[in-house]
């Protein structure tokens, strides 16, 4: 054993593949078979702080043509159909998704809108399922807090994002004594804390775009070894 642990040092092997569950895996049980047009019409309304500032958030991403981006966490593919738009023809955007209903309906979505440079990826709860350096920006969207193993899947995240590469993640507030039941019991972990998560797992936070109010929206950059 003291073997293992002296050659997993010496090579950078993380032990995210010892990692415990972050949340009840219950949290995303009702994604794997889901009601697509049921939850489109809860992620795509106004009211949704991230629905009614997309515009605003995609703005702020600087997305450029040719890009090649990660919508992880695709859910109903609000983001995804903006970035394929956004990266044009010569770029590509993957919707990574645990939801097989979801990702399907996604597909058939970006074929109606002519949009011939949606990849679909159905992922497994400890990686993205992306290749390695296949994209220039991971976003997510209230998604992280759905984690069940965050440190492999940071991990996955950074093999998949070119050297230097962006990683854009929105998520609920969570402050005790201010956020709601709800987000108190649903989200596991607050701002500063992902913030901790993500730079121990090998990436540094470059900014705060925009001042959201039910949500924070921070990015970083992945760092070169």
């Amino acid at each position: 054993m003291p073997y293992l642990i002296v050659l997993l040092l010496l090579t950078g092997s993380s032990w995210s593949f010892a990692e415990s569950p972050a949340v009840d895996p219950r949290i995303n049980a009702y994604y794997e078979d889901a009601d697509y047009a049921r939850w489109q019409s809860i992620f795509e309304s106004p009211g949704r702080e991230v629905y009614d500032r997309r515009i605003e958030i995609l703005g702020a991403l600087e997305i450029r043509p040719g890009m090649r981006i990660a919508d992880v966490g695709a859910g109903t593919g609000m983001f995804t159909m903006l970035f394929a738009e956004g990266v044009g023809p010569s770029g590509k955007v993957y919707a990574v998704d645990i939801s097989e209903s979801f990702l399907e309906a996604i597909g058939i979505r970006a074929r109606e809108a002519g949009l011939g440079n949606v990849v679909t990826v159905l992922n497994e709860q400890t990686s993205t399922d992306l290749p390695p350096g296949s994209v220039d920006l991971v976003f997510m969207a209230d998604t992280y807090h759905h984690f069940e193993y965050p440190r492999a899947m940071l991990d996955s995240i950074g093999a998949a994002l070119v050297p230097g590469g962006i990683l854009a993640i929105i998520d609920f507030r969570r402050e005790p004594g201010v956020s709601n039941r709800w987000i108190l019991g649903h989200v596991r972990a607050g701002r500063e804390e992902v913030i901790r998560e993500v730079e121990q797992a090998g990436f540094k936070l470059i900014d705060e775009p925009i001042r959201l109010r039910e949500n924070y929206f921070v990015r970083f950059r992945k760092v070169d070894a």
